[in-house]
């Protein structure tokens, strides 16, 4: 499945004139196959070893890169660092409140709260965001504890 994200990825990429780097190609197959919401600093760090001299402007620069081709979301939480999540489909966030970790889930039932908020306020609805936040089952099994 991850292979077919890939290749589709790589092809939008590719017919907004966009140049399919090696350094590009690894930070995008590593979005993909990440279910972690990774921050630039956690991609570079998976990365480093093997293109050392990749910065993390690199990282960042390819990020905005592929946020403006609308191949990930930037999520961003206050003053923490943004996480990026590569979109195949809407989808919402349960959020760990001790460590953090981030966890897919889907909900189909809210485009019917964005056609009723649409209604009742006369804005047009362009998306919208849910998370939800709780302590994960790896914390509550350290009683509450960050788990890192």
């Amino acid at each position: 499945m991850s292979e077919l994200h890939l290749k589709d990825a790589l092809d939008t990429l590719k017919t907004t004139g966009v140049r399919i780097t090696p350094q590009r190609h690894a930070i995008l197959e590593y979005l993909i196959e990440s279910m972690t919401h990774p921050t630039a600093d956690e991609i570079y760090k998976a990365l480093e070893g093997k293109f050392p001299n990749m910065s993390v402007a690199t990282v960042y620069n390819n990020l905005r890169v592929f946020r403006e081709a609308g191949l990930v979301k930037e999520l961003t939480y206050g003053d923490a660092a943004s996480r990026f999540d590569f979109v195949t489909n809407d989808h919402y966030h349960m959020i760990c409140e001790c460590c953090g970790k981030i966890v897919d889930f889907h909900y189909p039932g809210l485009n019917e709260v964005e056609q009723f908020a649409s209604h009742v306020t006369g804005y047009k609805v362009h998306s919208h965001r849910l998370e939800l936040y709780g302590t994960c089952q790896d914390c509550l099994e350290n009683d509450g504890k960050q788990v890192l």
